[in-house]
């Protein structure tokens, strides 16, 4: 069963709160955050992308830059803007986008739970995402990034949230400059925080990282490497969990930079012995099911739906992702390996579609796919099979901010 426990967060005062909220680290490159941060210097930018505050001409996974992160973060709380929680809390944690709305509740969730896959994994994490956030971790002494959790909802938990919600006053709510709502709880009440932890343990047998694999893995492997180290909170990582009957997976679209020396005829030529293609025209094509596919070639969409033998029944070979790799990429295209060809690119579902023509009429990519996005039980389905998707299969929204909670490893 899933063990979580409040925590002492490092947090803003309340009238900080939208100034040092800041998008994901590994949503933005460096000059993105520069120019995100500029004229403010609140942001928490300047502690998880603290290289835009040194020379364009340090390398960004310096020593030197994770030194400017610890030095970052020691003036933010010098100057009072970030202050400790004087007592372990639970924090519940709403956004609100384009009116739908998700609620999660922030804590910290067990290192010997990632291990023994009681929070279970999708994807592969790559070693040199893992290394920088290990160094960050290490050398500021704070998990700054937050890990999204998911669980399959469950009455009593929704209930004692929803409750919380409806009779405490929030001590965030504000609107970022994306649109997105977001609105934070503190449940720092005794009783209440031993309720949620005993519902965790009695009642949800696993959790499933829905974003943020390189930063669960990062948080164990910096566990282990300071172990003797006495009074550190490194056997505790910063998630926040949501229900999975609140989630949004959006869908994650793919470019290709040619057609592997077939000209448009011959690759719809290719494509029929797979698919059933209908000419939708102008007009961009948005699948609505599971197993269609739009494509998006020479200035028109075409509708592509997957005919039977190409796809298998099996947790990984049901999923679109798949078929469109085991029927297209690969033998068609010729990208046999997508987390490592150069000819290939995806494209987050929030860009939306507009964003595929964008880039096929430029003259930068050669075609496009629109794909339906992964639900949520086909992400259980897959962690729990023990299996890992293929690379680029979710694209979560609205996403958390970085800053509003932070969890210091060292007590």
């Amino acid at each position: 069963m899933a063990i979580v426990k409040p925590f002492k967060a490092l947090r803003p005062h309340a009238q900080l709160a939208k100034q040092v909220a800041s998008r994901p680290y590994d949503v933005l490159n460096s000059t993105e955050a520069k120019i995100e941060a500029q004229g403010n210097p609140n942001s928490f930018l300047h502690i998880t992308k603290s290289e835009i505050d040194l020379p364009e001409s340090v390398d960004i996974h310096s020593q030197q830059v994770y030194e400017q992160a610890k030095a970052n973060l020691e003036a933010f709380i010098k100057r009072d803007v970030l202050f400790r929680e004087n007592r372990e809390c639970y924090y519940i944690y709403r956004l609100v986008m384009d009116g739908r709305s998700q609620t999660g509740l922030v804590c910290v969730s067990s290192i010997n739970d990632y291990e023994n896959d009681i929070i279970r994994k999708h994807e592969f994490t790559r070693p040199e995402k893992e290394q920088d956030r290990i160094n960050h971790i290490k050398t500021s002494g704070a998990q700054t990034g937050n890990v999204f959790l998911a669980y399959r909802h469950n009455e009593k938990v929704d209930a004692l949230i929803a409750e919380w919600q409806e009779t405490k006053s929030p001590v965030y709510d504000f609107v970022a400059d994306d649109a997105i709502q977001h609105t934070i709880w503190i449940v720092n009440d005794t009783t209440t925080c031993e309720t949620i932890s005993g519902l965790f343990e009695s009642e949800i047998p696993y959790t499933y990282i829905a974003d943020g694999h390189h930063r669960a893995a990062s948080a164990a492997k910096v566990r282990k490497a300071i172990e003797n180290k006495t009074g550190n909170g490194a056997d505790f990582f910063l998630t926040t969990l949501f229900p999975s009957n609140q989630l949004y997976i959006m869908d994650y679209n793919r470019v290709v930079k040619d057609l592997n020396g077939l000209d448009a005829a011959q690759f719809l030529a290719a494509l029929k012995e797979k698919f059933t293609i209908e000419l939708v025209g102008a007009a961009a094509y948005k699948p609505s099911h599971l197993h269609t596919f739009g494509l998006y070639l020479n200035g028109s969409w075409y509708k592509l739906t997957a005919l039977p033998g190409t796809f298998t029944e099996d947790p990984i070979g049901v999923l679109d992702v798949t078929i469109l790799q085991n029927n297209v990429l690969d033998p068609i295209l010729g990208i046999h390996d997508p987390r490592t060809d150069k000819r290939i690119d995806f494209v987050g579902g929030i860009r939306g579609l507009q964003e595929l023509e964008k880039r096929v009429n430029s003259g930068e990519m050669a075609a496009a796919f629109s794909l339906y996005p992964v639900t949520i039980e086909q992400l259980f389905d897959i962690a729990d099979s023990g299996n890992v998707m293929p690379p680029k299969s979710t694209w979560f929204e609205p996403k958390l901010r970085d800053g509003l909670l932070t969890h210091l490893i060292y007590q």
